[in-house]
């Protein structure tokens, strides 16, 4: 092995240098160069930064994949650089489950078709989960990982350079200080004890050592004033980085429940259109029908259907519906309407006014108001 030793005096002078610097610092026997405050801020906040990265990541960690085993099987999978095997969510089981339930009862039957239905629903959001998993994965937890793993390092790795430059600038004020004070000293000592043929060579040495020593004040200076401008643009970069990803992952978030809430409206559609789809789940049986009363045993007739003197109310539609039969009306979204009940009638329905338009509406579409 080739070793260059000058190299290596060389590394170990400037070595002790920073040393003497750190050692006479901490007594307080040197000048420390204080960074200004901006950029104190701004590396009290990357520390902070770093921390609750850290702490964002593991959480993320838990929301994305709430399963320990299966979080330890993705790292190792990652580690040794294998694909993971696709999982079904627990949505999707749930919908399989529901559908092969669907099957033994039967589809023709209520609960064997509401089964079927909900359970399609649940498959649609178990797929629209796992693509948000898998965008988030990519567009958030992935930048927070190679942040903690490259970037920061890098950060670091830049700030303990800094902080080297910062030693070497003050060793530097420090030898400049003291050239100043010999040159200054050997001045009064010409003055007051002339002698020119041995104060000259001596004043001449002096002035060169204070000549070299700003130089090396200068350069010191120059490569501190770049590697603090180098940490400074860094972090910037990754903090700017930071905020996009962010920004990612709440759109995906977005995305994610914008969809489950359309699949599961469109699952109140279906669900309102399925024949009986409510009646075994009525709370409040049907009362016989009397002779002149507007209802009937199987068919509620509308046309017959008087408004209560008292016990109306205003309904905000929250959602677009479209009538299944001649005895319920269609719903537009944000318009409001009268509504009111009957006796005997499904409390999941009411009969709805708008106009000179009656029929039943479902109470799942609407926001009673007072």
């Amino acid at each position: 092995m080739d070793f260059n030793v000058k190299k290596i005096a060389s590394g170990a002078g400037v070595f002790f240098t920073r040393a003497v610097q750190f050692t006479e610092e901490k007594l307080g026997q040197a000048e420390k160069t204080e960074l200004d405050a901006h950029f104190e801020n701004l590396m009290i906040r990357a520390d902070c930064t770093k921390l609750w990265t850290e702490k964002i990541y593991r959480q993320t960690e838990v929301l994305l994949q709430p399963n320990p085993s299966a979080r330890i099987e993705e790292f190792l999978y990652e580690k040794l650089d294998r694909k993971a095997p696709s999982r079904n969510t627990n949505a999707e089981l749930l919908g399989h489950y529901m559908q092969d339930a669907a099957k033994e009862f039967g589809p023709g039957t209520p609960y064997g078709s509401t089964l079927m239905e909900v359970g399609e629903c649940e498959r649609r959001l178990g797929a629209a989960e796992r693509d948000f998993l898998q965008t988030s994965a990519i567009s958030f937890l992935t930048p927070l990982r190679n942040f903690l793993e490259g970037d920061w390092r890098t950060i670091s790795k830049e700030r303990r350079l800094l902080e080297n430059l910062r030693l070497d600038l003050d060793s530097c004020k420090t030898r400049l200080k003291k050239a100043k004070a010999a040159e200054a000293r050997s001045a009064c000592d010409g003055e007051t004890a002339p002698d020119f043929q041995e104060t000259r060579p001596r004043n001449y040495v002096l002035s060169a050592s204070a000549s070299a020593a700003e130089h090396e004040l200068r350069v010191a200076q120059t490569e501190f004033d770049r590697q603090a401008e180098v940490t400074r643009l860094l972090w910037r970069a990754s903090a700017v980085n930071h905020l996009r990803c962010l920004h990612e992952f709440v759109e995906a978030q977005a995305a994610y429940y914008k969809q489950c809430d359309f699949h599961m409206k469109e699952l109140q559609k279906e669900l309102s259109r399925l024949p009986n789809a409510f009646a075994l789940s009525s709370t409040h049986p049907a009362a016989p029908a009397s002779e002149g009363s507007p209802l009937e045993t199987d068919t509620l007739k509308i046309e017959e259907v008087q408004a209560p003197a008292t016990g109306t109310r205003k309904a905000k539609v929250l959602y677009d519906y479209d009538a299944a039969d001649s005895s319920e009306i269609s719903l537009l979204a944000d318009e409001l309407i009268t509504v009111y009940t009957v006796p005997g009638m499904d409390s999941d329905w009411l009969i709805g006014e708008r106009g000179n338009q009656k029929g039943k509406v479902p109470v799942t579409y609407l926001e009673l108001l007072s």
